[in-house]
């Protein structure tokens, strides 16, 4: 059975989960938390600067002096504070009839003279960043000015793919039940900051007006291929997502089409409408798989560990959707999986698992590479 691990990826939604996430800085920089630190999702954890860019100024090229000479010519020394289009360098000829500046490119600090190239070298302002806690929860460790780890407890959705970065908000939810169509009619003034959440199909409309309401994030079942492009105003590549900025982060638990959301998905969220939550839409789906999640934590639970759900493996019994054709995105049970690798219409030889559909309780024989466990 431990084989079944490897070939099997799996999707968690549940409503007991001890959740942890590493909230790390680029570079060293400062810890504003400690150890046991009670923390919400917008509080500031860590903070660095990185270093500005760099900007180019040939003053041996703008002066015509030899490099050499461009120290003779500097009105700032190494180390010196300029602002944009501030005179950093001028030369005279011919007493004085031949008059030739250099100004800086941007403001920032004079950082190399080079008496080899001739060039100066500005380094513009540092690059702030803040790392917020992303959870409300506990700071359960520190590690060195780079590292905070957060720790909650609480309900835990992943889906299939997402755009946008991290959002948190008070969880909305629009649609009555998992596949009704999440449309523009349903959208209002009062989803601003708010997590929402829809049931089947979104429409394209509909997401543009969550972006001019200023919501947070939407959650929904799936949506059509060609207006998540039209959404992003580009094709989505297969790599990695999360970075995008469409204003408002997304976040599919099925996939494309017309898929309703899967009816436990729906009911963990709609039975938390209005309760805090964080949202993440980034996701990997090559190796080192990252899903999009929906983290909605419960404040002060004391549940037994032993209680929280954990990751499993493939059984009989277990809950999957199937990611390939003919049967792609469709919901289903194991109830059997054979030992013997057996042959499949490709001619390959794999191991199989046989499966009942959800919607028709029809059996079919499928490779177990393209099943996805939903762990509960």
């Amino acid at each position: 059975m431990r084989a079944t691990h490897g070939y099997t990826p799996g999707l968690r939604v549940t409503e007991r989960a001890l959740i942890r996430r590493m909230r790390r800085l680029p570079l060293p920089g400062r810890i504003h938390v400690q150890v046991g630190d009670q923390v919400t999702a917008e509080q500031l954890v860590a903070s660095t600067e990185l270093p500005g860019n760099v900007a180019n100024v040939n003053v041996a090229h703008e002066l015509s002096v030899t490099p050499e000479d461009v120290p003779g010519v500097m009105l700032f020394d190494e180390g010196d504070r300029v602002e944009a289009r501030e005179i950093i360098a001028e030369s005279r000829a011919f007493w004085g009839l031949f008059h030739s500046i250099a100004r800086a490119p941007i403001s920032g600090t004079i950082e190399t003279v080079s008496e080899v190239t001739g060039q100066v070298l500005v380094r513009g302002e540092p690059i702030s960043v803040e790392i917020d806690a992303y959870i409300d929860g506990t700071v359960v460790a520190v590690e060195g000015t780079e590292t905070v780890v957060i720790e909650t407890r609480g309900a835990l959705a992943q889906g299939i793919l997402g755009v946008g970065g991290e959002a948190h908000g008070a969880i909305k939810v629009l649609c009555d039940s998992p596949d009704e169509l999440c449309h523009v009619g349903l959208i209002a003034e009062e989803c601003a900051g708010c997590i929402l959440v829809g049931g089947g199909r979104v429409t394209l409309d509909a997401l543009r007006a969550a972006v001019d309401a200023r919501a947070a994030a939407v959650i929904t079942g799936a949506i059509d291929d060609v207006d998540l492009d039209d959404f992003l105003g580009y094709a989505l590549g297969v790599a990695i997502t999360g970075q995008e900025a469409p204003g408002t982060s997304l976040v599919l638990t099925e996939g494309f089409g017309d898929t309703p959301m899967r009816r436990r998905t729906f009911e963990l969220l709609a039975a938390r409408d209005g309760r805090r939550a964080s949202v993440n839409g980034a996701t990997q789906i090559r190796a080192g798989v990252i899903r999009p999640e929906v983290i909605v934590p419960e404040p002060g639970a004391t549940w037994d560990a032993d209680t929280e759900a954990e990751a499993a493996g493939l059984g009989v019994g277990s809950d999957v959707r199937l990611i390939r054709q003919p049967y792609f995105g469709r919901l289903a049970e194991v109830v059997e999986l054979p030992e013997r690798l057996e042959t499949i219409p490709t001619e390959a030889e794999v191991r199989v698992a046989r499966v009942r559909l959800e919607d028709t309780g029809e059996v079919v024989t499928v490779p177990r590479a393209n099943l996805e466990i939903i762990e509960q």
